[in-house]
Formats: structure tokens, sequence, C-alpha cells
């Protein structure tokens, strides 16, 4: 049986150079790095050169960098303090975001007098930028906007710039979860109105369990989490050297090897795009996932015809012919509820049909789709 990765949105193989720096940090560079003896200091030295390195990449300040645990807690870390120490008292975001943000967002509007408002969706997963002009208009109150730059179901790509304009304009605070960008795409923070992000190193062929946010200088932001002052008071507790080194290796290849990986994948999910519709009558793609200009080149949501009694052990059929992916967001997979995301975006005749999101990386390669796609044609038409 062959078996194939297509569950790279989920989270990413990690590269052997990245494997090979984490173990030489973990043989060589064991020291506390708020030690100040030899040890510490090497260790110490591995984490301001990955945030230089960081900073370099993205445009931005070294000090403008903390280290996290990933996405989710960088996510937690902007809103949450936003709301307690900014005075933040509405915020706009999407129904569509992550529930990094999501629940993040629910949860404070249960205990605090916030006001949430959901900027409307379009068909093709891009926000309403009119409607988001609107509430921003209209809005009284200090506001922060919460919207994810690439979204991790469909993989709608949101114009960061324009949103960061807007939120300019009318003096609100901009976060942006870029979980499913960095990495992937040559982002420049300096040129956006962007106060403050949230990423992970699992995303781009890193270990997991490490991460960071960017907080704009002189935000105001204070610490979710108390003790030392580590990362310059952010976030209290060790840092984890051996992660942090492999998020910096796994970073460096990836820009180093952009270009080069980004048209292969392209090549990929155009062939997987062709060869699904010449072999399935009736696939269909979900929101904008064709549209490489509208959507990430990483990432196919499709909906496939496929009889109600044989829609509930499509993944499991996948499964065990050796094919990972995913019918949604990886985060909710244990959850048994179905895809907020395309609940949003689909009609109620395709919300019925069984979707798939197939993610890919530099690991995959054609013949991995033309197994996969037989698969799907054979268990379609059995």
């Amino acid at each position: 049986m062959q078996k194939v990765y297509f569950d790279s949105a989920a989270t990413t193989e990690v590269r052997p150079e990245v494997i090979a720096k984490m173990v030489s940090v973990l043989k060589e560079d064991y020291g506390n790095p708020s030690s100040i003896h030899g040890y510490g200091r090497s260790a110490k030295n591995h984490i301001e050169q990955t945030r230089k390195n960081i900073a370099g990449y993205l445009g931005v300040k070294a000090s403008e960098i903390i280290f996290t645990s990933g996405g989710t807690e960088a996510d937690n870390l902007a809103i949450n303090s936003a709301v307690r120490d900014l005075g933040v008292t509405h915020i706009i975001t999407s129904k569509i975001e992550h529930h990094a943000v999501l629940h993040t967002v629910q949860e404070i509007e249960s205990r605090t007098n916030i006001t949430v408002s959901y900027v409307a969706i379009n068909a093709d997963g891009s926000i309403d930028y009119k409607h988001l002009e609107s509430l921003l208009s209209d809005s009284t109150e200090k506001t922060l906007v919460s919207l994810m730059h690439i979204n991790n179901e469909v993989g709608t790509i949101l114009d960061i710039e324009r949103v960061g304009n807007l939120c300019n304009e009318h003096k609100a605070l901009f976060h942006s979860d870029m979980v499913q960008s960095i990495g992937h795409y040559d982002v420049s923070l300096s040129n956006l109105h962007v106060d403050f992000t949230a990423v992970s190193a699992h995303k781009f062929h890193g270990p997991k369990g490490v991460g960071f946010a960017y907080i704009r200088k002189n935000s105001g932001l204070k610490p979710l989490i108390f003790g030392g002052e580590q990362e310059r008071g952010y976030r209290a507790g060790t840092e984890s050297v051996h992660n942090i080194a492999g998020m910096d290796e796994a970073l460096r290849l990836s820009y180093e090897n952009l270009e080069e990986e980004k048209n292969y994948i392209i090549n990929l999910k155009q062939y997987f795009i062709d060869t699904l519709k010449s072999n399935i009558e009736g696939v269909k793609f979900n929101a904008s996932c064709c549209d490489f200009k509208k959507s990430t080149y990483t990432l196919i949501s499709t909906c496939l015809p496929v009889s109600e009694e044989k829609a509930g052990i499509l993944l499991f059929h996948l499964d065990i012919n050796g094919i990972a992916c995913s019918k949604g967001s990886a985060c909710q997979s244990g959850s048994g509820k179905g895809s907020h995301v395309l609940t949003e975006i689909l009609s109620d005749e395709d919300i019925q049909k069984p979707s798939i999101r197939f993610s890919l990386s530099k690991f995959n390669t054609k013949e991995e789709i033309d197994y996969t796609v037989d698969v799907l044609k054979k268990f379609i038409e059995e």
C-alpha cells in the first residue's frame, strides 16, 4: 500500500536539516538561556540570533518578535491583552476564523462587556471589504480587527494591505493570524499596518510546540504568563532553545528555497485540480481555491459527488488506503462537528456532500496525486 501525506495545512513533515540542527542544540547547547555562564550564553545566542533572523525576513525590529508555544498562544496573547491592556471594547472578526481566534473572542465576550461584530463572508470565502469599512466607520469604540491572512480550510487569501489601511484610517488595531502564510509567502510587515500576528513553526517544516508573535513596538501589551523576565517580559518561562533553533533553520530554508518550491507546488496543485476534473464527474471546488491569485497555492478544498451512505466513511476509506488528508481543520477533527468555515460559504445542497481538504508540500509528487485520484474514483464508482 502506498503512503501519501496530503495534510500539510495541519502540520508539515520536518526537514532533515531542521532535525539535525535540533539534535545538535540538544547535545551541545543545553544550558538555561537565562544563566550567565558559558552554557547559558551559548543557548541564549541561538534565541537572539533566531529573533534577529525572523525580524530580518519580516522587515521588523528584533524586539518585536516574541517566542511562544505556537500560533494559538500568540493569538490569545494579542486578543486578550488588547482587551485587558489597550482599552479595546469592540472586536471585528469573521465566522471563518481559526478557533484559536473565534473561541478566544467568544470567551472574552462571555465575561466582559465588549461588542463583537462579524464581517460578512462572500461565497468565494473572501470577506466583504465594504462591510468591514462600514463596521469600522460606525464604530465609536476602541476597536480591534482580527482577520486571518490565509484561511486554513479553504485557502482564501485576505487582502491584508487593504485591511491594514482601513484599520489605520479608522484608528483601529489590526491582528492577523498568519500561521498559513509565513514561510510560504514573502511578507514584509514593515509595509503593512499590522499590529499583531501569530506564527507557528510546524506549518513550514519546523518543529511543533514553538512559534512567535509579532507585537508592534510600544503597543502597550502586557504578558499573559507571569514569572521570569524572559521574552522581554511578555512571556515568562525558560525558552525551548532546540525548538527555537529548529524554527530558525526551517524558516531560513523556506525563504532560501521559496520561489523554487512555490513553483513546484503550484504545478502540483494545478495537476491535482486537472486530474480530479478529468476523472471525477461532478467534482466541485470550494471557495476560490482554483484561483491562484485569491487562494493559497498549498491547498485544495473539494466537494465530492459521494452518496449519502458513503459520505461517512470516505476519510476512513482514504486512510486505509494510506492517504492522509482532512475534512477541515485538524484542530476540530475530533469534535464530531461539521466545518464552521464550509457552513458559512457552501450552499445547502453542497454542505450535505463530503468536502475534503488536500494540502500540499515540497515532499509531494504527481504519482501520489494519480494514486489518490484513482482511489477516490473507484470509491465513488463502486
